[in-house]
């Protein structure tokens, strides 16, 4: 399971390979009630995504362990 952290997270890569629990927190989008209730998934940030719009782009693997992939995009809280 992999991630990869947008530009105030990379920090020139001092964060890759650092792990973080990640949860779905709601949807960002019209999809009704994307997060699969209670679960989460630990990744290991391994690439920078410069421009994301959010903290953490998830693999479709990491994604869909923790929310319905038809979602595309989720709200999310790490650790």
């Amino acid at each position: 399971m992999i991630a990869a952290a947008s530009d105030p997270l990379w920090n020139n890569g001092a964060i890759c390979g650092k792990m973080f629990t990640v949860k779905c927190t709601g949807a960002t989008n019209p999809f009704p009630h994307p997060c699969y209730d209670g679960k989460e998934v630990t990744v290991k940030i391994v690439d920078h995504c410069p421009g994301c719009g959010g903290t953490l782009d998830l693999s479709k693997e990491a994604f869909a362990t923790i929310a319905d992939p038809v979602a595309g995009v989720i709200k999310i809280e790490y650790w």
